[in-house]
């Protein structure tokens, strides 16, 4: 009987052991399933993420693109301006050319007019004839002088016109000096060409800024920068001249033969966040320098998201 009892104990032992074994088994399935749950997610998070800043490169090249065009459609009309200034510089020195010939041929004709009148005068003795005479010639004279006096209103509107061609075109020279002294203003402004100058942008607070000290090498070709990969292609340290190309999100930025402090700006990330390098420095396969990026990534943003949050 107490066999019995003991028996019955002990399986009764194994069924709660084998319930528990069953409540942990569900429970680390149940685990691993919200696990797997949640990484998937992040998946598909990350994914959107690369497709934004897919779409914000696209859209900042475009931008780019307009940029330059804008900036040839300016210089086109400039030098459309240009030239027809000097077309019509062209125009006024020609009808100055023509009044003169104009009178020079009616000076010559006055002149064999009054030969004429004294070979008459010399063979006719009549003092009506010669009072005829002196009349045709002071007619003639009279029409000589209205016509020095057109050509000299001719003359005073080509130098009008010529005074006004000379304040167009210096109006125009000192516009056009002015535009590209402010685009040049606007762009060195906000970049560092030594280290007291990149110690005041960090003050400022703005942006994050990364040190850049990266070498040409054929075995590891790129160097990891924060969330992007950078690899020197060409140095030229006589011109102060590199051409480097950045990884940034399984895209290839090729930047050619940029100079010594010349910001290089590109989208990187989903939400289109715009970095800045800037080269301070080139050396035989060495380049120095900083890389310029968002401290608020959101509001930053210059993509989709940005727009969606809004």
């Amino acid at each position: 009987m107490e066999n019995e009892t003991t028996t019955g104990a002990n399986t009764e032992k194994r069924f709660l052991w084998i319930w528990l074994l069953l409540i942990i088994c569900v429970v680390s399935i149940m685990g691993l399933g919200y696990s797997l749950s949640a990484t998937r997610h992040s998946v598909d998070s990350v994914q959107q993420r690369i497709s934004t800043l897919e779409s914000t490169a696209d859209s900042t090249a475009h931008q780019l693109a307009q940029f330059r065009d804008s900036s040839k459609e300016e210089a086109t009309e400039i030098a459309s301006k240009l030239d027809a200034l000097t077309q019509r510089l062209g125009v006024t020195a020609g009808d100055l050319q023509k009044a003169r010939q104009q009178l020079a041929q009616r000076i010559k004709q006055h002149q064999e007019s009054v030969d004429k009148v004294a070979t008459e005068l010399a063979t006719k003795a009549s003092a009506t004839d010669v009072d005829a005479v002196r009349q045709e010639s002071a007619t003639k004279l009279a029409a000589v002088q209205e016509v020095q006096k057109d050509a000299d209103v001719k003359l005073g509107v080509v130098s009008t016109d010529v005074t006004v061609v000379k304040t167009d075109l210096a109006s125009a020279r000192r516009d056009f000096a002015r535009d590209l002294s402010d685009v040049k203003t606007t762009l060195n402004d906000g970049i560092a060409r030594n280290a007291a100058e990149l110690a005041l942008l960090r003050k400022k607070g703005e942006r994050e800024y990364i040190d850049l000290d990266i070498r040409r090498d054929s075995k590891t070709p790129f160097q990891r920068i924060g969330d992007i990969q950078i690899s020197v292609s060409k140095t030229d340290p006589k011109k102060q001249k590199y051409s480097v190309v950045i990884l940034a999100d399984d895209n290839h930025l090729e930047k050619r033969d940029r100079t010594v402090n010349e910001p290089v700006q590109f989208l990187v990330g989903h939400d289109q966040l715009r970095y800045e390098m800037v080269i301070n420095a080139v050396n035989k396969d060495r380049i120095q320098g900083y890389l310029s990026t968002p401290k608020d990534k959101v509001l930053s943003a210059e993509g989709p998201t940005k727009q969606t949050k809004r």
